[in-house]
């Protein structure tokens, strides 16, 4: 039972890492995009700024399920 514990601690410490780096990613290819092409309300930045939080959203409700699947 000890054993497992650690175990869930690392998996919810790589779900928080797993949503900064699709998050940050989704924002710098978005700020990479407006000084390539720009134009007036930095529309890359915020589209991909919020596809990455919704990526990053599912990927949480996963992973979460699969812990709990493995209950």
């Amino acid at each position: 039972m000890k054993n497992d514990r650690p175990n869930k601690y690392l998996a919810f410490v790589n779900i928080a890492l797993q949503m900064g780096i699709i998050i940050a990613a989704g924002v710098f290819a978005g700020i990479w995009l407006d000084g390539k092409f720009p134009n007036k309300y930095s529309a890359y930045t915020i589209s991909l700024s919020l596809l990455g939080v919704f990526i990053a959203l599912y990927q949480v409700f996963r992973a979460v399920k699969n812990l709990n699947e493995d209950e």
